[in-house]
């Protein structure tokens, strides 16, 4: 049986919290792009609308994966704490960097912020192993400090 503090329970909490918000905010925003955007983006940008339209879909779906990851990471209290804090510090991190930086371009057309979606892949991928990482020590049966 695992034993959980009401600060593990916090913790986790915090990170569902988190990703059901990134989760309802991935559907409201895909509901943009397929509605409102499809609608918006021939008249703004004409020549490269499907290219945007596409971008914005990725963000989307990266943001809803990882609005799952993070509910995964509040809901798996037997990794130790820490690395599920920098696992779900990095997902988000990453998310917003991705995410954030893709939705940004398609709106406002800031070319710059392009460059730092590769840097937020960089931390999604990171959350990933930080998640993994604190199975396997977990499983090597060292202590939850």
């Amino acid at each position: 049986m695992i034993q959980t503090t009401r600060t593990t329970n916090w913790l986790g909490e915090r990170w569902i919290i988190a990703g059901c918000g990134m989760a309802a905010f991935a559907v409201a925003l895909g509901a943009l792009g397929a509605h409102a955007l499809e609608s918006h983006l021939p008249d703004k940008f004409p020549d490269d609308f499907a290219k945007r339209l596409g971008h914005w879909e990725t963000a989307v779906r990266y943001q809803m994966y990882h609005a799952i990851g993070l509910i995964l990471i509040g809901l798996t209290p037997v990794i130790r704490s820490k690395f599920r804090n920098v696992a779900g510090a990095l997902m988000l991190a990453g998310t917003v960097l991705f995410s954030g930086c893709l939705y940004s371009w398609v709106l406002l057309d800031i070319k710059p912020l392009v460059h730092i979606v590769p840097i937020g892949g960089v931390c999604l991928i990171l959350s990933w192993l930080a998640f993994a990482t604190g199975f396997v020590i977990r499983e090597r049966g060292e202590d939850d400090s």
